[in-house]
């Protein structure tokens, strides 16, 4: 007999498992399929995030800029050391020891919630039935309602194929056993610049080739140059409008072959990281009559609501339209289980927080000061360094600002950058405040503690209306 649920979700990265968590919280009888296996080969949930993403890059960011610090750095505070090494397999062995304890967190949420767990791929069949295969065979089981939420993948460019042996992707990035002398990176987007920067920290020559004639287009101009620059002072060779034509290991090497103002020029590095986006994955989840529709671009096609062309079949996530984030993924599961329970499921796009984490972070919500001269919408600034911030001071990173962009005629905060030290952590106030249709003027008259990082944030929303303290107007 074919088993039923309420709710089933395929995919069990940050918008699956929130949405499996938050069905069975809504006393739907649900589960979750999800096939991806960890380095060991055994099934681990937690999707690309957990298991080769967001968490283990973090893990790495962090033990590269301890060795950086101890290296570079604190001998400011008086503190020396005497050859200073880094044991790249403890590094890796610590990531993955994290990775272990928050994919096994996932599994004993499952049970506490009461949420059902079949490792395996899930295919969507019409008539919202769903076939299971894994290890152990084949099964097909019924569901009410359909979350797809199957995530990315990375994408591959010509003459350069992944081997995770010489030249790697995201997850071959992360196991690399040794540091490499010559680091050759592939786009210089967060991937690229994140994992450019643990490897460059801990030694490697890394040189960046990034397509595009402008870096970090996405990001408000103003951070974007003035990390440039930090990341110049940092050792990372950034090349823009550089296209690499293809990618051949030759002894032990990665022959590189990229093209820039027509000329091309070879170079040798011991590897290559592609890093240059990810695409919606759909492989084997779909049969041909289940009758879900995908985009030009191979996303699963919905609308604003998340719905696809199937009633009872909703997507979200990487797999969809919108930034291809985990919090927008866990948002967007939530707010569709909240429509298959009746309720108003929220997310706004414009107030989903971006962040790189490198050092200092680059961290912004909102609008660009380009998107709005662009959309010819009237605009006030305010700044502040924190070089001028006592707590950056203290603690040795002066580096960076804030940069708040509020509407001309109503302060309606539009858009919040900063560059800093924990810019992630600082960001927050700013998307309460414009989740709220919040002002410059009410982050400026939010009593902030002192001495800290937050100061900077509340001195630029005093600088919108040229009334900073600490800095000239």
């Amino acid at each position: 007999m074919t088993e039923k649920y309420d709710v089933i979700v395929i995919g069990g990265g940050p918008a699956g498992y929130v949405a499996a968590i938050r069905a069975a919280q809504h006393g739907f009888n649900t589960l979750c399929i999800d096939r991806f296996k960890g380095k060991n080969g055994k099934y681990s949930l937690g999707g690309t995030c957990l298991n080769i993403g967001c968490i283990p890059s973090k893990a790495l960011l962090d033990s590269s800029k301890h060795y950086e610090q101890m290296t570079k750095h604190y001998d400011v505070h008086g503190i020396s050391f005497e050859n200073a090494a880094i044991d790249v397999p403890t590094m890796i062995g610590r990531k993955d020891k994290i990775v272990k304890q928050l994919t096994g967190g996932i599994a004993q949420l499952f049970k506490a919630n009461k949420v059902n767990y079949k490792p395996g791929s899930g295919k969507l069949l019409k008539d919202k039935q769903v076939e299971i295969s894994n290890d152990e065979g084949t099964e097909i089981v019924q569901g009410e309602h359909i979350i797809l939420a199957s995530g990315s993948v990375p994408i591959s460019i010509p003459n350069v194929e992944i081997d995770n042996e010489y030249i790697l992707d995201n997850a071959g990035g992360l196991d690399v056993e040794q540091v490499p002398e010559k680091l050759g990176v592939i786009g210089a987007g967060v991937i690229g610049l994140e994992l450019g920067s643990v490897w460059g920290r801990l030694g490697s020559q890394v040189t960046v080739f990034e397509a595009m004639d402008t870096f970090l287009a996405a990001c408000d101009q103003t951070i974007a140059k003035m990390a440039a620059r930090e990341f110049k002072k940092q050792g990372l060779d950034i090349h823009l409008s550089t296209f690499v034509k293809s990618a051949t290991v030759k002894n032990g090497k990665v022959e590189v072959v990229y093209e820039k103002n027509g000329e091309k020029t070879t170079e040798t590095y011991d590897k290559l990281l592609v890093a240059v986006g990810r695409k919606a994955e759909t492989s084997g989840l779909l049969s041909d009559d289940c009758g879900v529709e995908l985009t030009e671009r191979g996303q699963i096609d919905v609308d604003d609501e998340c719905r696809t062309s199937v009633p009872g079949v909703w997507a979200c996530g990487d797999a969809v339209r919108g930034p291809m984030l985990a919090h927008k993924g866990s948002e967007e599961g939530s707010a569709v289980v909240e429509r298959i329970a009746g309720q108003h499921g929220h997310i706004d796009f414009n107030t989903i927080p971006w962040v790189i984490y490198t050092e200092p972070e680059i961290a912004w919500v909102g609008k660009t000061e380009e998107q709005l001269k662009e959309a010819g919408v009237e605009y006030k600034i305010g700044t502040f360094p924190f070089a001028a911030n006592g707590r950056a001071l203290a603690m040795n990173e002066p580096t960076g600002m804030v940069k708040l962009i509020a509407d001309a005629e109503t302060d309606e905060l539009l858009g919040a950058h900063i560059y800093a030290a924990n810019a992630a952590d600082l960001l927050q106030e700013c998307v309460v405040t414009m989740e709220f249709k919040g002002c410059a003027e009410d982050l400026a008259r939010i009593v902030h503690a002192h001495p800290t990082l937050s100061e900077a944030v509340f001195e630029a929303a005093m600088n919108v209306d040229k009334r900073a303290i600490h800095k000239a107007n």
